[in-house]
């Protein structure tokens, strides 16, 4: 998911790394905090794959600054990323659509379309789920895991819900 949000956050401008992780925190402080630790290695990998490429330049002050770019296979590798399929495990899910709906502008309006019915359909999956679970064990489970359930059933039908609306919004803007 690094990988997405450097591709993504380098599609606006070049950065260094320490403005790279200053923007993902911008955009995306409530879904993810990448240290540095996380985000050198990212930036190696996408820079071998050919996504990024960097150049140094002196900066005003005077110190030696390595800035990065996107480029066309940068481009590709990110659309790759808002495309590849979701995890199984429903707290990856919620994390990973969450970003990649905040990243649906560099689609275009059929991938839109595509990457909405995958979140939806995977959130309309997991909250099935969870409603078995809550019909099937009520007796069984406990206050808190009652209550912690009944959000996570909240989560996911807040989530079709906000889908839908962009669904609207994007047949509307196609």
């Amino acid at each position: 998911m690094i990988e997405l949000l450097i591709l993504y956050v380098l599609l606006k401008r070049d950065y260094t790394m320490y403005a790279v992780q200053k923007r993902i925190l911008e955009i995306f402080a409530p879904y993810t905090n990448p240290s540095f630790g996380a985000l050198k290695p990212a930036l190696r990998r996408l820079e071998e794959k050919e996504c990024i490429s960097s150049r140094k330049m002196m900066s005003d002050g005077g110190k030696l600054s390595v800035y990065y770019e996107i480029s066309k296979n940068g481009l590709s590798e990110l659309k790759s990323f808002m495309l590849e399929d979701f995890s199984d495990n429903p707290l990856q899910f919620l994390s990973n659509a969450r970003v990649k709906l905040c990243c649906a502008d560099c689609l275009n309006s059929d991938e839109r379309k595509r990457l909405f019915f995958e979140v939806k359909s995977r959130a309309m999956q997991f909250k099935a789920v969870t409603q078995d679970i809550l019909n099937d064990e009520y007796n069984k489970i406990n206050f808190y895991q009652k209550i912690v359930l009944d959000n996570t059933l909240c989560e996911y039908s807040n989530l079709i819900t906000l889908v839908e609306g962009l669904e609207k919004d994007n047949a509307r803007n196609s």
